[in-house]
């Protein structure tokens, strides 16, 4: 998947658990395992929230990368 993302840096910069972010964005910890790791995308409401928790811009915390297939 072509989606990178720094969310677990940016968490432990305000020392905050899996747990925590997801109860200050609505959702479990598991799915902000799920998206730290690469295997889930967040919405972008909840990447918005995710945003706005952690102070910093969402290009911030995801970045697109997309794969060029050279012929």
């Amino acid at each position: 998947m072509p989606l990178y993302n720094h969310l677990k840096e940016y968490r432990a910069r305000f020392s905050l658990s899996q747990e925590r972010l997801g109860e200050l964005t609505g959702v479990s910890r598991q799915t902000i395992s799920l998206i730290e790791r690469g295997m889930d995308v967040p919405s972008v409401v909840l990447a918005l929230k995710m945003a706005n928790v952690l102070e910093a811009k969402v290009e911030d915390l995801f970045q697109y990368k997309e794969e060029r297939h050279i012929l």
